[in-house]
Order: C-alpha cells, then structure tokens, then sequence
C-alpha cells in the first residue's frame, strides 16, 4: 500500500507543532525531520 504524500504532511504537520508546543526544545530536531521527510517524499513520487 503507497500512501500520498498529501495525506502524510499534514499529519506530520500537526504532530510536529503539538511536540513543539509540548517541549519547545525538540524544535530543530522537529523541523529538521520534517525537512527531510517532506523532501523524500517529494523526491519518491518522480522515480
């Protein structure tokens, strides 16, 4: 099962600022995945 990255981000989305929220200290580490994730995902859907 292929999941779309459109449903993925805005679920990434909302737990990272929910984490942030919670302990503000994880904010790079935050965006930092979120980065690499969202830059994955959009490199996956090209192959």
């Amino acid at each position: 099962m292929i999941v779309d990255p459109l449903y993925i981000q805005p679920i990434i989305a909302l737990l990272a600022g929910i984490l942030i929220l919670v302990v503000p200290r994880l904010l790079n580490y935050i965006v930092a995945a979120y980065l690499i994730v969202v830059g994955l995902a959009g490199l996956l859907t090209h192959i």
